[in-house]
């Protein structure tokens, strides 16, 4: 019976891991109602926060973790930093491997320009995410260290809210 018990577990936890991991029954939040949607999202790298505001005023605070390196702006591809500047979410990417994503408009002119002139790639695909599918149930642990590519990660229920709040073309800022 014990035997029975442990192999039904095995089976439970290898279903859920899979179900999970490969998000087969991932749905799209929907759109929240106008007034409850962001006009704009500020994220501070110093504090680790994003906020979501409309027309000035705060909706929704979220703890988040930034790339490995994330002091400074992000200079070239690779580099682990989340950038600094003035963006908008430009794609939201329902099958992300983070659960879901929102992109940033990352990089801009003078990012290119200045990854140009260094003769480096400013790299891309700047994305507001949930944890990494299979993960998702690190919940708020993800936070204990910065751990993207340069992306600004936070829980798969927080990207939930996020994602229904924020439509595409939303202006986002990143500040230092």
């Amino acid at each position: 019976m014990l035997k029975r018990g442990a192999a039904l577990l095995c089976v439970g936890l290898i279903l859920a891991f899979g179900l999970e991991f490969t998000q087969v029954l991932r749905t799209e939040p929907a759109l929240a109602a106008a007034n409850e949607q962001a006009t704009r999202v500020v994220i501070e790298k110093a504090a680790r926060r994003l906020t979501l505001e409309r027309d000035g005023r705060a909706l929704a605070q979220y703890a988040v973790a930034l790339g490995s390196s994330p002091v400074g702006q992000k200079e070239r591809e690779g580099d682990g930093r989340t950038p600094e500047g003035v963006y908008t979410v430009d794609f939201k990417h329902p099958g992300s491997r983070y659960h879901l994503a929102l992109r940033i408009s990352y990089p801009d002119a003078q990012a290119r320009d200045a990854a140009r002139s260094a003769g480096v790639s400013p790299g891309g695909d700047i994305m507001i995410h949930g944890i990494r599918n299979g993960l998702g149930w690190l919940g708020a642990l993800h936070r204990e260290r910065d751990w993207t590519d340069g992306c600004v990660a936070v829980t798969n229920a927080e990207i939930r809210e996020i994602w229904a709040r924020v439509p595409e073309g939303t202006p986002v800022e990143i500040r230092p």
